[in-house]
């Protein structure tokens, strides 16, 4: 699963990367080391634009950097606080779902991140593990999204969104069963195209060759707090309990998901 990951690069930097326009009207969260669950994520989406009037243009795209919030809402929710159950959904059964099957269809996005945290269970303790490109690149993690409208009609809409989940691939599976669906650059079209309305191509798990580019990091239990933020976050702390590594590089003890952020399941509905 995903329940913590960070994200630094700014709207400028984003556009430059994925080809997109700054979407953000001034709106941007700063750079975060430790986001959680709830709070406001940035996001690339492909659109049809609209004229004045509303009406989309179908021979046009625009692909944008987006502020969402993390934990969807579906569009026909009660209660918008079902968004801190749903911040994950599961790739393989997403589409079958009511709360995501929408989304998968129509509203899909990417989500970018510097990496994510993962917590592997060493005897008593649980060991959190930074996941990032070992080149110092970022990655776009599979997303959807929802738009929610308050029943006060002069309130603004929640723009929401999920991480897609899958089952871990290589040295993964030694720190947890479940990791981000990570889509590499030559996807995104096809995962962002407001034309398409099936993707269950891109919702296999990636390939190992990618996984193997990622390095495995410990870090320190300080982002085991959500209130806690930094560059310091993401340090290599080599743990008092050394992780046995294995042939692959991965570590040995298959983990729990830790942190003391409340546990958000893959899906509810």
């Amino acid at each position: 699963m995903c329940g913590r990951y960070a994200s630094t690069r700014n709207p400028a930097t984003l556009a430059v990367e994925f080809d997109a326009v700054d979407g953000t009207d001034g709106t941007a969260p700063g750079a975060a080391y430790n986001v959680a669950p709830t709070t406001p994520v940035l996001s690339v989406v492909t659109r049809y634009p609209r004229d004045p009037q509303g009406v989309p243009d179908p021979d046009r795209t625009v692909r944008s950097i987006r502020v969402m919030r993390w934990g969807l809402v579906p569009h026909w929710a009660k209660d918008p606080g079902v968004g801190s159950r749903l911040i994950n959904a599961r790739a393989e059964s997403a589409a079958s779902k009511p709360a995501f099957r929408d989304a998968v269809a129509k509203r899909r996005c990417l989500l970018p991140a510097d990496g994510w945290y993962e917590w592997q269970r060493l005897g008593t303790r649980k060991q959190p593990f930074f996941i990032t490109p070992a080149d110092g690149s970022g990655l776009a993690m599979a997303g959807l999204w929802s738009t929610w409208r308050p029943p006060d009609a002069t309130a603004p809409p929640w723009v929401t969104c999920a991480v897609l989940t899958t089952d871990a691939v290589g040295p993964l599976t030694e720190i947890h069963d479940r990791m981000p669906l990570i889509l590499p650059p030559q996807t995104w079209q096809a995962w962002l195209d407001p034309g398409s309305d099936d993707p269950s191509e891109l919702l296999a798990p990636p390939p190992v060759q990618l996984v193997h580019a990622l390095e495995l990091r410990p870090v320190s239990t300080a982002v085991n707090n959500v209130r806690r933020d930094g560059p310091e976050l993401v340090e290599r702390v080599e743990p008092e309990q050394p992780a046995l590594l294995n042939s692959d590089g991965g570590t040995v003890d298959r983990a729990g998901d830790g942190g003391t952020v409340d546990r958000a399941g893959d899906e509810v509905r």
